[in-house]
């Protein structure tokens, strides 16, 4: 609003609003800041790739055993159909094991750039004033002040699961060549199926929180939202911080639970059978 003669006496509250509005959005801004580049910035695996190629050469030494295993496999089968058709599937995907195995840093990698490319592309469509604390309208201005400090709070909390879900991609190049080995291996492919679907989960939930604060961008074109603009901010936030912290941890926790009743299951009936 340009300040003139004729308006100055309105001119004057919204200068003043602007102010105050400036002021609680300054310490805001680096924490913006931070939840935006934990999200979309790609995140540097290259920390973590001697500890890959470690993994991966002490997984190779079990390949000779597989193809070995295989080929037993195959031999004792004789003229049986179905035990040929089984040692032929094992031996294909042992072959297919190796080479995922052996390219899982670049086909990881790959992933990783996917799940920062389709979150900036989201991310590119939310207003960056969604973000920030405006004047509005008086009803909006009234909320920003009373909960400016709960917002922050729960940008705090945003940035460090932000910060943990980078340090577990990071660290994730490492043991995606054991879940990659271990899907292939049939007594342990629930502990693959649980390391590649952590990983995969951690990756790409950045873009449904992007989504979420699309739309929630979205409702403040319904002039019933924009009064309450601040609350929506926090309901974006307080959503998708609630949906990482359930999908990285609490579904990796329950399906780790899972497989241990599993597991105590097979070894009772086991043991069960011995008795």
């Amino acid at each position: 609003m340009d300040c003139g003669i004729t308006n100055f006496g309105s001119c004057i509250p919204q200068i003043f609003f602007n102010f105050i509005l400036n002021l609680l959005n300054a310490p805001l801004q680096p924490l913006l800041t931070l939840v935006k580049d934990l999200m979309t910035n790609p995140i540097n695996l290259n920390l973590f790739s001697s500890i890959w190629a470690i993994i991966v050469y002490v997984l190779s030494m079990f390949y000779g055993l597989l193809m070995l295993y295989s080929g037993f496999n195959f031999m004792i089968s004789g003229y049986d159909a179905v035990k040929r058709a089984k040692a032929k599937e094992w031996f294909r995907n042992v072959f297919i094991m190796i080479v995922l195995v052996q390219a899982s840093f670049f086909i990881y990698q790959l992933f990783v750039d996917l799940g920062s490319l389709l979150t900036t592309g989201v991310l590119s469509l939310v207003n960056n004033s969604f973000f920030l604390l405006t004047a509005d309208n008086l009803s909006n201005i009234g909320l920003e002040f009373i909960f400016a400090l709960f917002y922050g709070l729960i940008l705090l909390f945003t940035v460090i699961i932000l910060t943990l879900r980078y340090i577990i991609i990071a660290i994730g190049v490492a043991f995606i060549p054991i879940g990659i080995f271990c899907y292939f291996i049939p007594p342990l492919r629930s502990y693959g199926k649980l390391i590649i679907n952590f990983l995969g989960i951690c990756i790409f939930v950045t873009f449904i929180d992007a989504l979420i604060f699309l739309v929630c961008s979205q409702l403040l074109t319904i002039p019933l939202f924009s009064n309450i603009k601040i609350l929506i901010m926090i309901s974006a936030f307080l959503f998708a911080d609630i949906l990482m912290f359930y999908l990285m941890f609490f579904s990796a926790i329950k399906s780790s639970f899972d497989f241990v009743n599993r597991t105590s299951v097979m070894v009772a009936s086991v043991a069960k059978y011995f008795v």
